[in-house]
C-alpha cells in the first residue's frame, strides 16, 4: 500500500536538502514533489486574484488528498510566507524512512505555524464553552513530536 509523506520547509534551500537525501536513499524523482508558491501567477480574466486563487486551489487538493482543512490551511499559511511542501510517495518502509528524512530536516509543526496567525478581536459575552466535534482523518499517520505527517493510500 502506497503511503505519501507530507513535510512544510521554511525555505527552498531546506526542500533542496530533503529531495537530494530522498533521491541518495532511492527514491526516484517521479515519487516526489515539491510545491511552493510561483514567483508569477497569470491571471484568468479582469477580475482575477491570482494569489488567492493559487491558495484556494491548494486548500481544495490538500484536502482532497486527505488533510484537515485547518491543517491544510497551516500549509497554505506556510506557502504564503515562502516555505515549501515536500511530497515523497513510496511503499512500507520507504515512505517511513521519507517522514524520518523529512524530519530530520525540520519540517515544520503545522501547529506552529497557526499559532503565528492573527489574533481575531473577541467579544466578551460570558463564559460559553465552544462546540467542537470529535475530529478523524482516515488514512492518516503521524507521530508526536514530529513536523512531516503521512498520509496512506
Amino acid at each position: 500500500m502506497a503511503k505519501t509523506a507530507v513535510g512544510l520547509f521554511e525555505n527552498s534551500e531546506l526542500a533542496d536538502e530533503v529531495v537530494r537525501d530522498l533521491k541518495a536513499t532511492g527514491f526516484l524523482r517521479k515519487d516526489i514533489r515539491i510545491l511552493k508558491e510561483p514567483l508569477e501567477m497569470a491571471g484568468s480574466g479582469l477580475m482575477s486574484t491570482p494569489h488567492t486563487d493559487f491558495e484556494v486551489a491548494l486548500t481544495r487538493d490538500l484536502t482532497a488528498f486527505g488533510v484537515l482543512e485547518g491543517d491544510a490551511e497551516a500549509y497554505v499559511q506556510g506557502v504564503r510566507r515562502g516555505g515549501v511542501i515536500v511530497f515523497a510517495t513510496g511503499l512500507g518502509k520507504k515512505a517511513d524512512t521519507a517522514t524520518e528524512i523529512m524530519n530530520r530536516h525540520g519540517a515544520v509543526e503545522l501547529e506552529e505555524i497557526s499559532a503565528l496567525g492573527p489574533e481575531l478581536p473577541t467579544s466578551d459575552q460570558g463564559e460559553a464553552t465552544p462546540v467542537h466535534g470529535p475530529s478523524v482523518q482516515i488514512g492518516r499517520v503521524r507521530s508526536p513530536g514530529s513536523g512531516a505527517r503521512m498520509f496512506v493510500w
